[in-house]
């Protein structure tokens, strides 16, 4: 079986229950396959990043089989504003955030509720350049463990949708963003653009930042925020210490 998104985001958690982590979020229009059925929950895969969890069957609407694999083939056309509304002839209005999928739209057997989007959109690959200015759109927005949106975000989901509104796929996890791109040797090779991993006393990947010029980088830790980058780390002037410890920096375009 396979379904899309049909709310603004809904909760993907790592067990069936409600109590349950949430691991990440799915945006509307977002396409996924179900794996496996639990009373009210689905265990899906997403189709951007193959990540899993489960969310509540009530909150996706079943699509076939042709139309998950049009979709999967299609360019990805997504919101480019912090908030948009769909619309349809009823004169209903639904809110979508910043990344939420368009691409069903033209495609009348999955709109089934006529929804139309006349805001700005991102198609297509951007230049590298235009990641901060991406990247600056979540500026402030509050850490929110599994979040993928302006009003909650963590640190991989930060990146990740900053560099899927410029055209570029990363996967969900810090862990896994690490495994991409070539490695760079020193700061001063990196762009503006590219990304800083940290690590832990176990030396396991647990966070992500996007690099400015001049040393500096954004980031989800309590908020999105801006902070300086040195060999050593991340180093939060409000707390006169380093807060995160550089383990390897990537270039992934």
């Amino acid at each position: 079986m396979f379904a899309i998104c049909n709310l603004a985001v809904i909760p993907l958690r790592a067990e069936s229950s409600d109590r349950s982590e949430i691991v990440s979020q799915i945006l509307f229009g977002e396409h996924f396959e179900i794996l496996e059925k639990n009373n009210q929950w689905y265990k899906v895969k997403l189709h951007y990043d193959n990540y899993e969890g489960w969310i509540d069957s009530k909150q996706c609407q079943i699509i076939s089989e042709r139309n998950y694999h049009d979709l999967s083939n299609e360019a990805i056309i997504l919101n480019a504003d912090l908030v948009e509304f769909v619309t349809n002839p009823k004169s209903s209005l639904l809110a979508i955030p910043l990344g939420a999928s368009l691409s069903f739209l033209s495609h009348n057997d999955i709109n089934k509720d006529g929804y139309e989007f006349e805001g700005l959109k991102a198609v297509g690959i951007k230049p590298k350049s235009n990641i901060i200015q991406s990247a600056f759109m979540y500026l402030n927005a509050p850490y929110l463990w599994g979040g993928k949106t302006p009003f909650g975000i963590d640190c991989s989901g930060f990146t990740q949708m900053v560099y899927k509104l410029c055209g570029y796929k990363l996967l969900r996890d810090a862990s896994q963003q690490a495994t991409q791109g070539d490695a760079l040797s020193f700061i001063e090779e990196s762009e503006p653009g590219d990304l800083a991993f940290f690590d832990n006393e176990e030396g396991k990947i647990i966070h992500v930042g996007i690099i400015m010029e001049n040393n500096y980088i954004i980031h989800a830790s309590g908020k999105v925020r801006i902070d300086r980058l040195d060999h050593l780390g991340i180093y939060n002037a409000e707390q006169n210490r380093h807060t995160h410890r550089l383990r390897v920096i990537k270039k992934i375009i």
